[in-house]
């Protein structure tokens, strides 16, 4: 699968590399493989936002795309959920890009020649 992975946090700045760093890591753990981590910034919260007994209005927004197993969805959202530092996370699938065949090759029907030598 195919896939981003948002989340965003409230920290100070030099936590930020920690979280960081322990979400790749246990994307990693768990079989994936991180092609880019982009920083979105700091925002406003769509809304406040209570996660551990405090309320958030703004954050720290992170895109992570990753290639993976299925089954990392699950454990991930599970994981960062327990994550005292992530306020919000999810998951936004991305179409894989197809790749094109070169039009100035013909393949070969290596059957037929194997049927024309007899």
């Amino acid at each position: 699968i195919s896939c981003y992975l948002l989340f965003f946090f409230f920290l100070l700045k030099p936590e930020t590399a920690a979280v960081l760093k322990r979400t790749v890591e246990a994307l990693l753990e768990r079989g994936a493989i991180v092609r880019n981590l982009e920083n979105l910034g700091e925002r406003s919260l769509p809304y406040k936002i209570s996660k551990h007994k405090e309320r958030h209005r703004r954050g720290g927004y992170f895109l992570i795309d990753l290639e993976g197993p299925p089954s990392i969805v699950s454990t991930m959202m599970d994981h960062l959920g327990r994550d005292i530092d992530v306020i919000r996370r999810g998951f936004i699938k991305h179409p894989v890009s197809k790749t094109e065949e070169c039009s100035g090759i013909i393949p070969v029907n290596y059957e037929d020649k194997l049927i024309a030598k007899k």
